[in-house]
């Protein structure tokens, strides 16, 4: 009577089944890291106002962040005493956000600037509360401390320029190289170059890109001697462009700022640009 062979067959068997219930070590995979913090405003109470009368104004400080620039505001709520009105605010000023002591950006209220990334700011803001309809006209200072946690959006351009001071009395020559990193968007920009307006200065290029910008009613001729504006079209993320420029100062000293507008298309959706801080050339 032949043998069954089954003892090989039932060990393999045996063997494969814990296998099975097991998960390969390789096949384990990181957890996907966090979404990116959406755009957020954070607000915070900077102080109360008071004028004659018993009126008065609460205001708040808002900040935002999580896009290129952060929006500031100063938010308020009108009282004056036994008025049974129910009013609204109109607010306006001057703002300055500190890091560390160091000032970091600063502007007009409601306004914005270049978001300086995560940290602790220390807004001051000198305020004019008004009320609709009249009643409460209120100014002062006023001050919060906001912690913004979102990271500094990514670069999607750069601007660099090989010189870093002008004297008076002078022609020099500056090249500009502007870079556009984000595979986003697309190739055009608009380059700005702007000298100070008083001083004599004078910016030209034989690039065909570049105009001096026309100003006036029509027919006027007339255009800005120390400004430049440069249409660029073939921006590519590994291909950089260069501009050309001849800056000549007169006895009067003047800086030259640069700065990049850029669209960055998302279908049919408006707002989508946005405009980048180039380097400044300094004078002494």
């Amino acid at each position: 009577m032949p043998r069954r062979r089954t003892g090989l067959r039932t060990l393999l068997g045996a063997a494969v089944l814990p296998l099975a219930l097991v998960s390969p070590a390789w096949g384990d995979t990181d957890p996907a890291p966090p979404p990116p913090e959406p755009p957020s405003t954070l607000c915070a109470p900077a102080g109360t106002l008071h004028g004659p009368h018993g009126a008065h104004a609460m205001v708040s400080l808002c900040a935002g962040s999580g896009t290129p620039t952060m929006a500031v505001s100063a938010p308020a709520t009108c009282r004056q005493l036994r008025a049974t009105v129910d009013y609204a605010c109109r607010t306006s000023g001057t703002w300055t956000a500190r890091r560390a002591g160091e000032t970091v950006a600063s502007g007009t209220l409601p306004g914005s600037g270049q978001y300086p990334g995560p940290g602790t700011y220390d807004f001051t803001a000198t305020v004019r509360v008004r009320s609709m309809p009249e009643g409460v006209d209120v100014e002062g200072t006023v001050r919060a401390t906001l912690t913004l946690t979102a990271p500094r959006p990514k670069a999607t351009h750069g601007i660099e320029v090989d010189r870093s001071t002008l004297a008076p009395n002078s022609v020099t020559t500056l090249t500009y190289t502007v870079q556009r990193h984000s595979d986003e968007g697309d190739g055009s920009a608009r380059l700005g170059l702007i000298a100070e307006e008083g001083t004599g200065a004078e910016l030209t290029t034989t690039d065909t890109r570049c105009v001096n910008p026309l100003i006036g009613r029509h027919p006027a001729q007339d255009r800005l001697p120390h400004a430049l504006d440069c249409a660029l079209t073939d921006l590519q993320p590994g291909h950089p462009d260069t501009v050309v420029v001849r800056v000549t100062l007169k006895s009067r000293c003047s800086t030259v700022v640069s700065k990049l507008g850029y669209w960055m298309p998302q279908g049919q959706t408006l707002y989508t640009g946005g405009m980048l801080a180039g380097p400044t050339v300094t004078c002494s």
